[in-house]
């Protein structure tokens, strides 16, 4: 059986690869190539199309890279032309991988799809083409499953995968040593995005903040886990370029996690990570403000953290376009440093967040549905 992966950004391709990885578990054989990133080429999947220069946000910046996606939808196209997989695994990256169901769907090769489209927050208008196209969500969120279901989506709730991924390997103090952190230093994680233009639009910000932070607090630590999609070099550089001492770390990130004390994320799935490890966490998102302002008309949802959309209330603390400063950064993050009840406060409403998304188990049920859908296929 041959099984095609298509994941745009980073978070696609710890995704993709879970599912490769419990693919081979049910049947080592399974033939598996894609799209895709070093995690999933490490699970064994063949990368037609490296992903790392790939990842854009926004509705202007997705506009001046269209030929090339158009160039890589054609592309593709011709590979699974070639190598006639027997199901195409679409994971996340809604406005590419939505043109790519069409094309596989011409071809006669069933598709699920995989960390799908948010047409609960908005494009609700793609219930219909997810209808025409896939034939099967596999669906992380129960409130997602429902809104699938109003469009008459074969659709499966499979609980979040992150449930399955997001524990700690390591003891407090064992991660300490491994990081070098000081016991009683502030610990503060920075995670900027996994896409180059998001950490250039964030980063800067963060570190005039980390400036702050350091003339409040005698003892303070910030770490910085790189994405792989990130070259090494090119953070490093950036961050010399400021004031502020960052460990950047390759790898046990949410060991990292579980001794930070505070994190500013960019919007995305680490937040709903640092939920997950109960970590409190003040959320940041800047894009054009021709994108923002798009956005705000069609958006159905009072908040952009998933934590927040999660828990029905704000949970986590938002800053969004021009709220992004260092000033407003560091009146969120004091409190959580030096108010001991105010950062168990948000651990305890973050446990909840992680009480609703369900049961473990989520990577081996999408793994059992692609592997039967393929099955099916293959022995037409």
């Amino acid at each position: 059986m041959k099984v095609m992966f298509s994941a745009g950004e980073a978070s696609g391709d710890t995704h993709a690869a879970s599912v490769a990885n419990a693919l081979r578990e049910i049947d080592p054989s399974v033939e598996m190539f894609g799209m895709g990133g070093t995690l999933m080429e490490r699970a064994g999947v063949r990368i037609v199309y490296d992903i790392k220069n790939l990842g854009v946000i926004g509705i202007v910046e997705i506009v001046k890279s269209l030929p090339k996606f158009f160039k890589l939808r054609t592309y593709l196209k011709r590979v699974m032309m070639k190598e006639k997989p027997d199901i195409l695994v679409c994971v996340d990256y809604p406005g590419f991988n939505m043109k790519l169901a069409a094309v596989a769907h011409e071809l006669g090769i069933p598709v699920l799809y995989y960390i799908a489209p948010t047409i609960w927050a908005w494009h609700s208008s793609r219930g219909n083409t997810i209808r025409k196209y896939v034939t099967k969500v596999a669906s992380i969120f129960p409130f997602e499953a429902e809104a699938y279901r109003k469009y008459k989506c074969n659709v499966d709730f499979v609980g979040h995968p992150l449930l399955d991924i997001v524990h700690p390997t390591m003891t407090k103090d064992a991660a300490e040593a491994y990081f070098g952190a000081r016991k009683e230093a502030k610990k503060v994680l920075l995670m900027p995005g996994s896409r180059k233009q998001e950490v250039l639009s964030l980063l800067d910000t963060m570190l005039k903040s980390g400036e702050q932070l350091m003339a409040k607090h005698d003892d303070i630590q910030f770490f910085l886990p790189r994405a792989h999609t990130i070259d090494r070099s090119e953070l490093e550089a950036f961050i010399d370029s400021h004031k502020v001492p960052v460990t950047i770390t390759e790898d046990h990130t949410y060991d990292l996690m579980q001794i930070c004390d505070v994190c500013l994320a960019a919007s995305g799935t680490a937040t709903l990570e640092t939920a997950m490890m109960e970590l409190p966490t003040v959320l940041l998102y800047r894009v054009s403000p021709i994108t923002y302002g798009i956005g705000k008309m069609v958006v159905n949802v009072t908040h952009v953290g998933l934590p927040n959309i999660v828990a029905g209330k704000e949970v986590i603390p938002e800053l969004l376009q021009d709220a992004v400063t260092p000033d407003a950064i560091v009146s969120l993050v004091e409190p959580l440093l030096r108010d001991v009840d105010k950062n168990e406060a948000m651990r305890s409403e973050l446990r909840e967040v992680r009480h609703k998304l369900g049961e473990p188990g989520a990577v081996k049920r999408v793994a059992h549905l692609v592997y039967n859908l393929g099955k099916e296929k293959c022995n037409e």
